[in-house]
């Protein structure tokens, strides 16, 4: 049984940092793509960072520069380092795993089930 269980969140100020993590069992990451997606209340959900095989990396334009995602693949386990945290950046982040890397859901077929991020000061 494949799963993905999100760590790391919690409450962070403005300007702060913070970093996810988002380990699989079950599963060898190493062919496929990881996702990061967030979730704010009230909106959808929205691509936030992508990584794929090769390691090429696709973001948000409201992450960039801001956020790194990462892979260890030795450790089965992707990372999205959050800098410079805003306001805007709370919500639900969720982890993925699929085969393109693309920034869109559908592109993804196993889903963890969230960890939380508050940004407040």
């Amino acid at each position: 049984q494949v799963q993905l269980v999100e760590s790391g969140g919690g409450l962070v100020q403005p300007g702060g940092s913070l970093r996810l993590s988002c380990a699989a069992s079950g599963l060898g990451l190493d062919l496929y793509a990881l996702g990061w997606f967030r979730q704010a209340p009230g909106k959808e959900r929205e691509g936030v960072s992508s990584i794929n095989r090769y390691y090429g990396t696709i973001y948000a334009d409201s992450v960039k520069g801001r956020f790194t995602i990462s892979r260890d693949n030795a450790e089965n386990t992707v990372y999205l380092q959050m800098n410079n945290v805003k306001l805007e950046d709370t919500a639900v982040y969720y982890c993925a795993v699929g085969f393109s890397g693309a920034m869109r859901e559908s592109a993804y077929v196993v889903w963890g089930q969230g960890t939380q991020v508050t940004v407040s000061s």
